[in-house]
């Protein structure tokens, strides 16, 4: 879950099959100390799987979503990433060591966090050029790149046009959903 429209989604789901839970958060549920049955559990991944969502049971696969969720809600929610230290923020947020975070992401995702992380810029930079939020050298200081040309570069590089081409064009297809980066 990477959106509050996917919260709204999975509390739907459980106020369905009449679950009590004490929070919904992004990639996380929290039913307290109750144990829900494994029947119950199975219900719940069924309506999960057809909003698109899954059950993740096992402890890479969470700290994975949760890796993916904290990189989302820094690239979306933080007003600046200028001083934020990507391997610092990471540790904090999922309490482990950057290098063994780093090495099972790789491992599962086939990529680097770090790409993870310019994928997700990229999509924030598509998505303040459509709506017209702010100009290319505001976007560079927002989201931490030390110019405006590194940003340019990078934006080519993954997309394969130029911020200018990009804005002109102000087609929402060219935006990939957040489960799909």
């Amino acid at each position: 879950m990477v959106c509050d429209r996917c919260n709204s989604a999975v509390i739907a789901a459980l106020n369905e099959l009449q679950l009590n839970f004490t929070s919904v958060e992004l990639g996380q549920v929290n039913f307290g100390d109750q144990v829900i049955a494994s029947e119950i559990l199975d219900k719940l991944q069924l309506k999960l799987e057809r909003l698109g969502f899954e059950i993740l049971d096992n402890k890479k696969s969470r700290l994975i979503d949760k890796v993916k969720t904290s990189i989302i809600e820094l690239v979306h929610k933080k007003d600046s990433l200028e001083k934020i230290k990507l391997s610092q923020y990471l540790q904090e947020r999922v309490n482990h060591d950057y290098s063994h975070i780093s090495h099972i992401f790789s491992s599962t995702e086939g990529i680097t966090i770090e790409q993870f992380f310019i994928n997700q810029k990229i999509e924030r930079i598509k998505e303040i050029l459509i709506y017209d939020e702010l100009s290319a050298t505001e976007i560079a200081y927002r989201l931490g790149y030390s110019s405006l040309a590194h940003l340019s570069g990078q934006f080519k590089k993954n997309t394969g046009m130029t911020l200018s081409q990009f804005k002109k064009l102000k087609d929402v297809k060219y935006r990939k959903t957040l489960d799909k980066t």
